[in-house]
């Protein structure tokens, strides 16, 4: 495998930062062809930082991918005045090479907080910027991930691995620990640059660079032991992907990383027993987000054809047969048989993962179908109920590990 670049840098950033010198707070905008949302995206930032920090220096850092559509010069003009850095990150394509270019310029503007926000936001207000950012400026937490009302078809790689694996291995309740907007200090933005967390110097050539960021940052700062917080940021509104068309590269991008995550830091979660309440920044009020469509006949389709695609696999990896229906317990017992077998076989963890994806189609299928019915609230209950069962299971998995 290839060293990782120097930096992530190229000449327009390295030329905004020595334009900019120093600020206090920061806030990142990674993006790729975004530019018919964009704009909004910027002006609210710049507005967030106006109205909630007016006596402080700031920036806003765009980290582009090499759009083709004009995003970088929609992000400049759309700022109002407040300073901002935009170029082209280096690396891997993808969000992970983005944020890491946004931490080395957090890094060496010496900021004291930093937020990111995804590019595609419609919902994204001035207040959201508060929230992420006060609480590490104030010194009240380390790391902020977000807390939305999201419609329950929409985040189903959070819903069905990232927030119940993440709440049972390490032992906190963080609802969205791949939601997009974080905020954070300079101590994490080192963190995370150096890559110790997954033990491995060449952590940017892996899926950290790509859909495996938030992931490696939220358990990063876990595994740390910092103090985390979740902002309440209202409903989340952007381009939702129906699961079954478009996820499977995220989904094995997103498990791999949470994955080798786990085999490197076991010492830090396999004495962690049940979870733990994470505090609220802002009121929770009532929002009923945007409906999101889902295809159960895709996800079906998928299902089938993977089956005949990875049967093999899941034959070697899986300890039960695969039920007619995936429910709670079954789901639970597929992914920590996964897990289990990435540790034994580190070198296969990329095929691992994607081995999973027809198997999380079916699981999504069977979600759907017992939802369908169900309103926000309810539909909420069956997430947590299926987190639950993650936590009990659990004491079989450090069993077996």
């Amino acid at each position: 495998m290839r060293q990782a670049t120097a930096s992530a840098l190229d000449d327009a950033l390295r030329e905004g930062v020595a334009r900019v010198r120093k600020a206090d707070l920061l806030v990142g905008i990674p993006s790729f062809n975004n530019a018919g949302t964009v704009g909004h995206v910027a002006r609210t930032v710049a507005a967030g930082l106006r109205t909630h920090f007016p006596d402080v220096t700031w920036v806003i850092v765009n980290a582009d991918g090499g759009s083709r559509d004009g995003t970088s010069d929609v992000i400049a003009s759309s700022t109002d005045g407040v300073p901002t850095i935009t170029g082209a990150y280096v690396g891997p394509p993808g969000k992970g090479s983005a944020f890491r270019a946004i931490f080395e310029v957090a890094t060496e503007l010496e900021v004291q907080a930093c937020a990111v926000v995804d590019s595609d936001l419609r919902s994204i207000t001035p207040e959201w910027i508060h929230r992420l950012i006060s609480p590490v400026r104030e010194g009240r937490a380390d790391y902020v991930t977000p807390l939305y009302a999201r419609h329950k078809f929409d985040g189903t790689i959070t819903n069905n691995v990232a927030y119940p694996l993440t709440r049972a291995l390490y032992g906190s309740r963080l609802r969205q620990p791949i939601g997009g907007e974080f905020g954070f200090g300079p101590e994490l933005a080192r963190d995370f640059l150096d890559g110790a967390a997954l033990g491995r110097a060449n952590v940017w050539d892996t899926d950290v660079a790509r859909f495996g960021i938030d992931v490696y940052m939220t358990t990063t700062a876990l595994v740390r032991g910092r103090r985390v917080a979740q902002a309440f940021l209202g409903a989340k509104i952007h381009d939702p992907k129906d699961p079954g068309a478009d996820l499977a590269p995220m989904f094995t991008q997103v498990v791999s990383t949470a994955f080798r995550l786990a085999v490197a830091n076991a010492q830090a979660w396999r004495e962690v027993r049940g979870s733990k309440p994470t505090e609220i920044v802002g009121s929770i009020d009532p929002v009923e987000p945007e409906a999101v469509n889902a295809s159960v006949e895709i996800l079906e389709r998928k299902f089938a054809a993977g089956r005949l695609e990875h049967q093999r696999t899941w034959d070697a990896v899986l300890r039960e047969p695969i039920p007619d229906r995936i429910d709670d317990g079954a789901w639970a017992g597929i992914v920590y048989d996964f897990l289990l077998a990435t540790k034994q076989r580190p070198e296969e963890t990329q095929g691992l993962a994607g081995a999973l994806v027809p198997l999380y189609f079916a699981r999504v299928a069977s979600f759907i179908d017992e939802a369908k019915d169900l309103d926000t609230e309810r539909a909420e209950a069956l997430v947590e109920r299926q987190a639950a069962v993650f936590e009990d299971r659990k004491k079989a998995l450090v069993a077996r590990w």
